[in-house]
């Protein structure tokens, strides 16, 4: 499936973790482990980081670019993100970690009808936006 290059970064590939409700990153992602940590989410405890994250949506804040950011410096951050609508805020912590010479995954836009073939499969983002399912 093709998808909206949002951010250009490093080609990904990681199990598809399709998250069912939007996330606040600030307070809602542990930075340092890479884990929801928001008790309310319905998946508390997983780790985000290597995975190719499914977002539906965000809850906002102004700090969530700072939270990506931190995650992206620690190698925490998931191998690509696929966002249903855009987060300008969110996707800034990529565009400053790029800056900072980091090694930042793709971003892209796909719509979330689309979400489900690929929970829990292993996942491939390309640098032109193809989102696709590994055999």
């Amino acid at each position: 499936m093709k998808g909206e290059v949002l951010v250009e970064g490093a080609s990904g590939t990681g199990e598809g973790l399709v998250l069912s409700a939007p996330i606040s990153f600030w307070g809602g992602v542990d930075p340092k482990s890479g884990r929801i940590a928001d008790v309310r989410h319905p998946q508390h405890g997983r780790s985000i980081a290597g995975t190719v994250l499914f977002l539906p949506g965000t809850i906002g804040s102004s700090s969530a670019s700072a939270v990506l950011l931190e995650l992206v410096s620690a190698s925490k951050a998931p191998a690509a993100l696929v966002l249903h609508e855009p987060d300008a805020i969110l996707l800034l912590g990529l565009v400053v970690a790029k800056e900072m010479g980091l090694h930042v995954p793709m971003a892209v836009r796909l719509d979330r009808t689309a979400f489900a073939a690929f929970a829990g499969k292993s996942v491939s983002v390309g640098g032109d936006g193809m989102v696709e399912v590994n055999d």
